[in-house]
């Protein structure tokens, strides 16, 4: 009896395919939380590469009394009638790292003028956040935010996360993913905040 010759079926992959770009950003995310240390970081994010800003609804900004390394606490309703960036961030998260400086060249601009940075680690071990910033010094103000309970209160999903607060307390514009923080546009951003003046209680 003659047997008869099956011709194998062609493979046709099933799912979602994504171009180029998103794949090698998705890689990306994959490997650095991949990387990361704790699980904890899940529900977390990388941020992509074009960074989102949009204008907020001026809503009053969450509660955020966190300490530093050196127990220091930080409570963001006593800033009130300054401009505050909130800057949540980790030591794994290589867009937050990549910000940084520029954070830092916006906080020296301003330095005559009422404006504070609040940069929250989220969730990270104190030894590994010292020795972060032995080796990475910076001329912020860093507080911790054990356990993400702040980071959940701001919905914080993506990192690096940050949030401009007016002089009057209220969120007015939020940035998801990394900017240059000394550029032209968010200098402006800023300068354009100060000139507000916070109303009396």
């Amino acid at each position: 009896m003659k047997r008869r010759q099956v011709t194998p079926r062609r493979f046709r992959p099933r799912g979602v395919f994504f171009d180029s770009a998103t794949t090698a950003w998705l890689r990306t995310a994959v490997l650095s939380l991949s990387l990361s240390p704790s699980p904890f970081f899940s529900g977390l994010a990388l941020a992509a590469e074009k960074a989102i800003i949009k204008a907020a609804s001026g809503a009053p900004a969450q509660p955020l009394a966190l300490k530093t390394l050196d127990g220091v606490t930080h409570d963001i309703a006593k800033l009130r009638g300054k401009v505050v960036l909130v800057n949540f961030w980790a030591t794994w998260c290589e867009p937050c790292r990549d910000e940084m400086p520029s954070i830092e060249k916006l906080k020296a601009k301003l330095a005559d003028q009422p404006f504070e940075v609040l940069a929250v680690n989220v969730d990270e071990p104190e030894a590994r956040v010292r020795a972060f910033l032995e080796k990475t010094p910076l001329a912020l103000t860093v507080v911790l935010d054990p356990g993400k309970a702040v980071t959940k209160s701001w919905n914080a999903r993506i990192l690096p996360a940050s949030y401009l607060i007016g002089r009057e307390g209220r969120v007015r514009y939020t940035v998801t993913g990394e900017i240059d923080w000394s550029s032209e546009r968010a200098t402006s951003m800023v300068n354009e905040m100060l000139k507000d003046i916070p109303r009396k209680k």
